[in-house]
């Protein structure tokens, strides 16, 4: 469970504090006691955590809510600004004007 020595608070040799044990509950047998505290901590360093995730949640979706509407806001200001298809409406009424043109001339 615990390293010789852990209960210190400070390595005499290299004056640190010792690093705690990466341990797997499947493998190790703990008691339903450890467990619990493990989740315990576990949890105190969600919550923790919390608040910064959010944070950075909040702007990344509003950063990608940023880039969709630019998107879709360009899309629509480009499209608004072709003029292909005044261009077809033109030619067709020329087209028409010269068939009603001949069907009279002849």
């Amino acid at each position: 469970m615990a390293a010789p020595g852990a209960g210190d608070s400070l390595d005499a040799k290299s004056g640190k504090a010792p690093m705690a044990q990466r341990i797997d509950p499947t493998r190790e047998k703990l008691t339903p006691a450890q467990l619990q505290f493990m989740r315990q901590v576990q949890l105190a360093q969600w919550q923790k955590t919390l608040p910064q995730r959010r944070t950075r949640n909040l702007l990344t979706g509003l950063g990608i809510g940023a880039v969709v509407l630019a998107i879709y806001g360009y899309t629509f200001y480009s499209v608004s600004q072709e003029r292909f298809l005044d261009e077809l409406e033109d030619e067709a009424k020329a087209a028409r004007a010269r068939a009603l043109e001949r069907a009279s001339g002849h």
